[in-house]
């Protein structure tokens, strides 16, 4: 018998080197899998348009894509309809979530009191508590509602309508990752597409 009877060929190596990242791929695709099917049964035909990582203080929180039937702009994104998905890294409480979404939206432009405790309410019904892997999904439906769903389900949706003709919910809300005036412009050019990934 020979002594190289059972020992790694070259020609074993070379396809371990060649499917390796195929297969890392294919179980990338198929842990995505999930959020991408949820996007696309609420906007069938979409498209991932972008991603990008939230990371605070070098600590990552979450991935996000974005999901888009025509290419959103960091302009036009108010008036057009999109899925915006979160899958989290760490363990977070929804009354955390809401409270740090207020913050952004005040960010962007100061809103009225009563507008800005309204919204809390309505992110606190629609934000649960969140483990690492769950994902987080707002599909943006322009003059109508910002729908919110969890893992697949539905958990609220906000109507879009302002207060004495501000900016509506959905406008305020996605302009976090979004607007020209998002906290990260790199971030946002990530989701928008606009960086090589």
């Amino acid at each position: 018998m020979s002594g190289n009877v059972g020992a790694p060929t070259r020609r074993s190596f070379l396809a371990a080197g060649l499917l390796g990242p195929l297969l890392a791929r294919a179980a990338a695709a198929s842990d995505e899998a999930p959020e991408a099917q949820e996007a696309l049964r609420l906007l069938p035909g979409a498209q991932e348009q972008g991603r990008m990582r939230l990371r605070w203080f070098g600590l990552p929180i979450y991935d996000a894509r974005l999901w888009t039937r025509q290419p959103v702009t960091a302009t036009g994104y108010a008036q057009q309809e999109f899925v915006l998905g979160l899958r989290y890294v760490r363990a977070l409480e929804g009354a955390a979530i809401a409270e740090r979404s207020l913050q952004e939206m005040q960010r962007q432009q100061a809103l009225p009191e009563a507008q800005a405790q309204a919204w809390l309410a309505q992110m606190r019904a629609a934000f649960p508590d969140v483990q690492p892997g769950d994902r987080l999904l707002g599909w943006h439906r322009p003059g109508r509602e910002s729908a919110f769903y969890l893992n697949g389900r539905p958990t609220h949706a906000v109507a879009d309508a302002g207060f004495a003709g501000s900016a509506g919910f959905g406008e305020r809300f996605f302009g976090i990752w979004l607007s020209p005036r998002s906290r990260d412009a790199a971030q946002r050019d990530a989701l928008l597409g606009l960086v090589p990934r």
